[in-house]
């Protein structure tokens, strides 16, 4: 039997994709916001999907700022979060 892969919606494209292939924002009732590699974290999650040319067509269409509520100098971080997590990804593994 085959298993479900699950797809979640990437928010800065409005595509499906398999959950492995993005990364998780985390907005807490507390007024938090951070990236959750592991995607286990406590908190409303939204997806990213893992492209570098969406994060930065995101960053200047403050696509993150409308979404989650948040203010350009609170998500500046976690932009560069992001592109930090991409890059690590994409550095073969040995």
């Amino acid at each position: 039997m085959k298993r479900k892969i699950p797809l979640r919606k990437c928010i800065l494209t409005n595509e499906m994709h398999p959950k492995k292939e993005l990364l998780r924002i985390v907005s807490t009732k507390e007024g938090e916001v951070f990236v959750d590699p592991s995607g286990k974290k406590n908190g409303r999650g939204s997806y990213v999907v893992k492209n570098l040319e969406a994060v930065e067509k995101a960053r200047e269409k403050e696509v993150l700022e409308n979404r989650l509520g948040f203010d350009k100098e609170t998500l500046a971080p976690i932009y560069d979060e992001i592109i930090r997590l991409i890059y690590r990804e994409d550095i073969p593994k040995r």
